[in-house]
C-alpha cells in the first residue's frame, strides 16, 4: 500500500480491518440479541415545507465507486443509460442542476468515486462545478487478500485485480481522511444527504431534510417496507441496549437465517439513503463498523482463478455507533436500485416517466411485474441491448418470463402472466 501511494489513515484502516480477519473477528449478531423494529415515524407524517434556509447548508453525496460487473461492464455504473439515453449520471446532474435554478443555490453534488471508476466520471460532468468545493473525493484501495494464506493475492496478467475499494462503509473515514469532511464544515455545510447513484428514488427532499436539520440527530437513515424480494437484505433491529443496528445477511448465522428473512417478524429494512450531521462526524470518533468479508475469486469473471478475501464494511451499520440515530419510514418510490437486467428493464419501461425535474416516476398500478431472464441471452448489457431493441410495454403485465432467444421489435406490449420460449436455434423478432 506504501508502494501504491496511498496514505497512512488508508493503511491504518486496512491494518485494522486485516487484525480482525486474522483474529476470525467476523461479525455476527444473533437473532437472541435483537428484537424487531416495529415501526418507525413516517415521511408521509412530516409537515409540507419549503426548502428554507437548511438547503444553503446541505451537500448531496452519490456513492459511485461500483462498476457494472454484475452486468458484464467494465465501466463505471453511474454512467449506465436508464432512460432516453441518460445515464444515472446525467439524470442525477440534472435534479442537482434543477434545484439549483429553483433556490438559487450552489447546491453541491459530490461522488465519493473509487479508483475503478473516477476518471470515466469527472469526465462526463464536464461543464458541471461546485463553486469551491471539488465534484468528488475518493474512496481508498486495499489487497485482495488470499484465502489459503492471507498474503496479498498476486495476479502479474491483470495486476489492477489485485486490488479492490473497502465498500461505502468508507465514507466515513474518507471523509476525513481526504479532507473534504473539514472543506465543507469550513465551507458552512452541515447536513449531508447519502445514496447509492443507482437508486433514482433517491432525490433530495424538503420535508426530510427540514426534519433532520431541526432533529438533532447525528444519523438517519431511510427505510422501507419489506418485501419478498428483499428479504435478503440488510434488515433494522433494535439491540438488546434499546439502541438500532442493521444486520445484513453476512452477519447472520446458518440458524437464525430463517428469522432473518422472515419479512413479517422483520419489517423494515436499509434503503442506503442516510442523512449525516457533518458536525458529529468531525465531533465524535470515526464508527467502528462491523467486518464484512466477502468471499470472492481474485478475477469475479473466472471462478477457477484464486479465492480471495476482500474487506467491506457496510456505512449503514454506522446506526448503531453515532449517539443520536433513527430510522425514517418512506415509500417505495424513493428506493429503485438497479442491481440486475431485469431492474433495468423495469425503469426502461413504461412503468416510469420522467418528470420535469428529471425525477423518475413511477406510473400509477398495483405492483410491479416479476421479471425472469434466461441468463444464457440476457447474462449481460450487450445481451440485454441486443435483444431489446425496443422495450416492450409492461404496464398491464404481471410477469414475464423469457427463455430463449427472444427479441422485441418497436410496438410489443405484454400483459398479464407471460411466459415466452423460443427453443429453436434462431432467434425469434417479436413485432
Amino acid at each position: 500500500m506504501h508502494q501504491a501511494g496511498l496514505a497512512d489513515w488508508q493503511i491504518e484502516r486496512f491494518a485494522c480491518d486485516f487484525e480482525r480477519l486474522q483474529r476470525g473477528s467476523e461479525a455476527f449478531l444473533s437473532e437472541s440479541e435483537l428484537s424487531p423494529l416495529e415501526a418507525a415515524p413516517q415521511l408521509q407524517e412530516l409537515p409540507a415545507c419549503d426548502w428554507g434556509e437548511s438547503l444553503a447548508r446541505t451537500v448531496i453525496i452519490k456513492l459511485n465507486g461500483g462498476l457494472g460487473t454484475s452486468m458484464g461492464l467494465e465501466t463505471p455504473k453511474g454512467l449506465l443509460p436508464v432512460r432516453e439515453g441518460k445515464s444515472f449520471l446525467d439524470l442525477t446532474r440534472a435534479q442537482v442542476e434543477h434545484l439549483r435554478s429553483l433556490s438559487g443555490s450552489g447546491l453541491p453534488l459530490l461522488l465519493m468515486n473509487s479508483f475503478h471508476t473516477r476518471s470515466a466520471s469527472l469526465a462526463s460532468l464536464h461543464g458541471f462545478g461546485n463553486a469551491s468545493l471539488p465534484l468528488d473525493f475518493l474512496q481508498s484501495k486495499i489487497p485482495k487478500v488470499r484465502q489459503d494464506n492471507l498474503e496479498p493475492v498476486d495476479f502479474p496478467t491483470q495486476p489492477e485485480l489485485e486490488w479492490c475499494p473497502p465498500g461505502h462503509g468508507e465514507i466515513y473515514a474518507s471523509l476525513r481522511g481526504t479532507g473534504m469532511l473539514e472543506q465543507l464544515l469550513q465551507a458552512g455545510y452541515r447536513y449531508a444527504f447519502v445514496s447509492n447513484i443507482d437508486n433514482l428514488g433517491a432525490t433530495l427532499d424538503p420535508a426530510l431534510l427540514h426534519w433532520f436539520s431541526q432533529s438533532g440527530l447525528d444519523l438517519a437513515m431511510e427505510v422501507t417496507a419489506r418485501t419478498e424480494q428483499d428479504k435478503k437484505g440488510g434488515h433494522l433491529a433494535r439491540l438488546q441496549s434499546g439502541g438500532l443496528c442493521l444486520r445484513e445477511r453476512s452477519q447472520c448465522a446458518a440458524n437464525d437465517l430463517a428469522a432473518f428473512e422472515d419479512i413479517a417478524r422483520h419489517r423494515l429494512f436499509n434503503t442506503n439513503n442516510l442523512w449525516l450531521n457533518l458536525q458529529s462526524l468531525q465531533q465524535q470518533p470515526l464508527p467502528q463498523l462491523p467486518l464484512i468479508i466477502n468471499r470472492k475469486t481474485v478475477d469475479p469473471t473466472d471462478p477457477g482463478s484464486t479465492p480471495v478475501y476482500q474487506l467491506e464494511s457496510a456505512m449503514g451499520a454506522a446506526i448503531a455507533c453515532f449517539e443520536r440515530t433513527q430510522a425514517i419510514q418512506v415509500p417505495r418510490s424513493r428506493f429503485l436500485p438497479v442491481k440486475t437486467l431485469s431492474d433495468l428493464l423495469l425503469l426502461r419501461s413504461d412503468l416510469y416517466r420522467l418528470d420535469e425535474c428529471s425525477r423518475l416516476q413511477v406510473v400509477s398500478r398495483r405492483t410491479l411485474p416479476q421479471i425472469k431472464l434466461d441468463s444464457r441471452y440476457y447474462g449481460t448489457y450487450e445481451d440485454f441491448e441486443k435483444r431489446f431493441g425496443s422495450v416492450p410495454g409492461l404496464l398491464n403485465c404481471e410477469s414475464l418470463s423469457l427463455e430463449g432467444d427472444i427479441r422485441f421489435g418497436p410496438g410489443v406490449r405484454l400483459e398479464g402472466t407471460v411466459n415466452l420460449s423460443n427453443s429453436g436455434p434462431e432467434p425469434l423478432l417479436l413485432t
